[in-house]
């Protein structure tokens, strides 16, 4: 792909304005996805020539469609279903789809089941990772911290063919400024190509990549100013009224909110001041302390992929079944679409069964991904239920004789005329719509409104939403022995009214370990003739229960809600991994104290 350059105000004028000016190069490296499960898929031969293929895929359509082009048959012909996965963090986004369709054509050609698992070190050493960077940066600054203009140019190993590499930078590009306001911007994305397997997705998509360079280059001018890095955060965070260097309006911003929120709710003076108290007392031990904010948009950046489809049944027991594109691989998706079926209809969650993703029943998916699966499949269930509602509701009135449905609604199984309690309950409601040969089923589609963006200019609303937060991080570090401890992360965190905060607070706490990971002990290494050498769980580390902080505590922001996603939530699965780029500057805090 050629260069991708985003540009917003004049930089090159700006830099005459600044006080300070600090240039850079910053280096991230790849990061391999050590999902539990590795990829895998069956396929098994169907009468007429169908092959019904059972894989561990975050997008069955593609799956789907790949197939059917590698088999020369129509995409009706293979059916794609998809279970509970055992992790994927984006690595099974594209690279599920070569060992489904391999599957596919022994089968097709041999007429028997045919069953392709990896082993570990083949997964490792087959399939890509998160994208290694090498970015060169310029940044200006006025003496009091705030920051005029940005340059940056991101050079990605893609590997040896694109896969989503492209897709992948452009979200480089749209987080370049993090949680910032900055006037004046230039980046450019370079996609290269690299005798290496392809890289590929992993959680973030290419956003921790471009918020890793713009932190390296607060640090950098903080150093060179004398002052610390949190000074120069705290003073250009976004507000409504700023926008995004793409273009797109800052509506709702919490950047600030979260930010003081943390500053108070975590007393950041008094840790700082013993910080400086440690240290000042100990030689060999040195402590370190930073502050991350983040600000992540919601939504694929590719805006066509930003819709759904849900099937719900309702059965003449009153049990429900739902059906939607969204994939479960340990983030609560299911749990998620569970709640807001049963809260659509005012049912009992015991109700209701998340079906397996399958293209029969739901055609033509998105890939879950994005962070927006809950958000995407969610609000097409929300839309199917209502339908059912509404006949729902017609045939209570005709059994109360009641005249307006706006004055009946359903609470807990039962109905309420006029908020008075009826003897009409859910299970006697369901067989009366039947009997009347009321459809109990719906199909809806849900397509994200108001995105757009213009791949010409570069320019647009490429996002529902934005999620914000910030967190600190508390490190110690053995200077002798170059060992450190995680003690703590802290965050505010920008949940929305969060459907399920067990499911978030999880997916928070792995998003940190997970993050840190990628920031401290995971490198994935190769010989000079391209050999992975970091090809198994004992030459490639990730974080255990050593690596993790002591202590993470994640308190929720209050009085955010958001029109976009189910019942008011936000989208949680890719924004926490950021918060854990903070662990990397407090080791380098604590070892600039040291020496």
């Amino acid at each position: 792909m050629p260069p991708r350059i985003f540009s917003f105000g004049n930089v090159d004028d700006a830099w005459d304005k600044c006080d300070i000016i600090v240039e850079g190069r910053v280096e991230s490296g790849g990061q391999e996805h050590i999902y539990l499960e590795t990829q895998g898929s069956v396929a098994i031969p169907e009468e007429g020539g169908k092959i019904k293929l059972i894989s561990a895929t975050q997008s069955p359509t593609t799956v789907q469609r790949t197939a059917a082009r590698i088999l020369g048959v129509e995409m009706n012909n293979i059916e794609v279903d998809v279970l509970r996965l055992g992790g994927a963090f984006g690595g099974k986004e594209d690279q599920a789809t070569h060992w489904a369709v391999m599957a596919a054509l022994a089968a097709h050609k041999l007429n028997k089941p045919v069953k392709l698992v990896l082993n570990r070190m083949d997964d490792i050493r087959m399939t890509g990772k998160r994208h290694p960077y090498s970015s060169d940066y310029k940044i200006g600054l006025t003496s009091d911290g705030k920051i005029l203009a940005f340059e940056a140019t991101y050079f990605q190993n893609a590997g040896a063919f694109a896969d989503l590499s492209p897709a992948i930078l452009d979200r480089t590009l749209f987080h370049a400024t993090n949680s910032y306001y900055i006037p004046n911007v230039r980046t450019t994305g370079i996609s290269c190509k690299t005798n290496l397997p392809p890289n590929t997705a992993f959680r973030g998509f290419g956003g921790p990549q471009g918020k890793f360079v713009i932190e390296a280059a607060i640090y950098k001018a903080a150093e060179k100013m004398g002052i610390d890095a949190s000074e120069i955060q705290r003073k250009n965070l976004l507000k409504d009224g700023n926008t995004f260097y793409y273009g797109q309006p800052v509506e709702n911003s919490h950047a600030e909110k979260c930010w003081t929120k943390a500053e108070e709710k975590y007393d950041v003076k008094k840790v700082k001041q013993d910080v400086e108290n440690f240290n000042r007392e100990n030689y060999q031990f040195k402590k370190g302390v930073a502050l991350m904010p983040i600000c992540f948009g919601i939504s694929f950046t590719n805006t066509f992929l930003n819709q759904a489809s849900a099937l719900v049944h309702v059965y003449t027991d009153g049990s429900i079944g739902v059906s939607t594109a969204a994939v479960e691989m340990g983030q609560g998706v299911n749990e998620k679409i569970k709640i807001v079926v049963s809260r659509t209809l005012s049912v009992l969650q015991d109700r209701i069964r998340i079906e397996t993703t399958n293209t029969t029943r739901v055609a033509n998916t998105s890939a879950t991904a994005a962070s927006s699966g809950a958000d995407l499949n969610g609000n097409a269930a929300i839309l199917a239920c209502k339908n059912i509602l509404d006949r729902l509701l017609k045939v209570a009135a005709e059994e109360l004789k009641v005249s307006d449905t706006s004055e009946l609604e359903i609470r807990n199984e039962v109905i309420y005329n006029q908020e008075i309690k009826t003897n009409l309950i859910w299970d006697e409601l369901i067989k009366l719509a039947y009997k009347k040969r009321i459809s109990l089923s719906s199909h809806a589609s849900y397509a994200t409104p108001n995105i757009n963006f213009d791949r010409e200019k570069n320019t647009g609303s490429p996002f529902a939403y934005h999620v914000y937060g910030t967190g600190i991080t508390t490190v110690t570090v053995d200077c002798l022995r170059g060992i450190y401890t995680i003690d703590s992360v802290k965050v505010v965190h920008d949940f929305g009214k969060s459907l399920n905060p067990v499911i978030d607070i999880g997916q928070v706490e792995g998003g940190i370990a997970q993050g840190i990971g990628w920031l401290t002990v995971e490198e994935v290494s190769h010989s000079d003739e391209g050999k992975l050498l970091s090809n198994s769980l004992s030459t490639y580390k990730i974080p255990d229960i050593y690596s993790v902080p002591k202590e993470v505590e994640v308190s929720f922001l209050e009085d955010s809600e958001n029109l976009y996603g189910p019942f008011n939530s936000k989208a949680i699965g890719e924004p926490p991994l950021m918060y854990g780029i903070g662990a990397y500057f407090a080791i380098l805090n604590a070892m600039r104290a040291f020496r």
